[in-house]
């Protein structure tokens, strides 16, 4: 059974690629939005868990507010799917029409100092848009990270799509990726990582909207090591076609502490600047799973789609 819907997975999102960038664009935006309203409806694991998530975001939110806001955020994750399905397709001026990203300085002025820079990001909006925004139209290549996917053929067609888009992926797995990162960085190179979600063992604990959550401790490490910089980024959609994003000021490395002391510090930071992009637009916030301490402690099976949790994009 398991390996049935391991196929089926895979087989689904072969079918979205090939299908749904034919589409006119308005048509595949539609497309969207029923589906994600009927998910919505169906009130299904990961939309139960999305609610709950959006309740700790906006605790003072009615049932009834949440309900809009898991709508809403149904919506916001199927178009980051129907334009990620479509972004193969997209010319370099279609790009630049669909993104319109603050303070892009703090990146360019890191990149022109040599110094190598880490872009961190939480699951908001498309991060893979953003990502081929800065291949195509600011013309830096990138490597991030991808967790490895059941099955293998689900994940090689990720690394495909990813790496058609310009980007260098690298698999979590496997006791490499740090290494390499780090050799991008110190060579003065751009490393994305999607940051809000520990996937591993040695991640920090951090305060996230008044409760403990973990998240990953590699880019503040990364920062340390190779005294690259490390930017804080968040993204969200509006009422227009164009997705819009905001690189934050520099996390700093502190001047004392251990290493352990200074990761905590930064880790921190970094979620702090991510609660400020969440609050500000919850419903592009797609976090499908369990991610607060408490929540884990109970986990069972999430219905987590496969792909949600790669390392994508900045």
């Amino acid at each position: 059974m398991s390996d049935l819907k391991d196929r089926l997975s895979d087989g689904l999102y072969g079918l979205g690629w090939a299908t749904v960038k034919k589409l006119p664009e308005p048509v595949a935006a539609g497309l969207g939005r029923r589906i994600a309203d009927v998910a919505w409806k169906r009130r299904g694991k990961s939309v139960l868990r999305l609610e709950s998530n959006l309740a700790r975001v906006v605790p003072d939110a009615t049932p009834e507010r949440l309900a809009e806001l898991s709508r809403a955020g149904m919506r916001s994750y199927m178009r980051y799917w129907m334009e990620s399905f479509r972004l193969p397709t997209w010319s370099k001026e279609r790009v630049e029409r669909g993104i319109d990203v603050k303070d892009i300085h703090y990146l360019q002025e890191g990149l022109a100092s040599g110094r190598g820079v880490v872009l961190a990001l939480p699951h908001l909006a498309n991060w893979d848009l953003a990502g081929v925004w800065v291949t195509r139209s600011l013309g830096v290549p990138f490597t991030t990270v991808a967790e490895r996917l059941k099955p293998e053929s689900l994940y090689d067609r990720f690394v495909a799509y990813r790496e058609s888009l310009g980007m260098e992926v690298v698999p979590h797995t496997g006791g490499s990726a740090f290494g390499r990162l780090a050799r991008r960085l110190r060579a003065g190179g751009l490393v994305c990582l999607v940051a809000d979600r520990d996937l591993s063992a040695s991640g920090i604990e951090v305060a996230f909207f008044g409760d403990t959550a973990r998240m990953p401790a590699g880019p503040a490490i990364l920062a340390q090591q190779t005294g690259a910089l490390l930017l804080p980024v968040t993204l969200w959609y509006d009422d227009t076609p164009v997705m819009k994003g905001r690189v934050h000021p520099p996390v700093d490395v502190p001047g004392a502490g251990t290493r352990a002391e200074k990761t905590a510090v930064m880790t921190q930071a970094l979620a702090d600047a991510f609660a400020e992009g969440i609050a500000d637009h919850p419903e592009d916030w797609h976090m499908l799973q369990r991610l607060w301490l408490a929540d884990l402690e109970d986990q069972g099976t999430d219905g987590r789609a496969p792909g949600a949790e790669e390392g994508g994009a900045a």
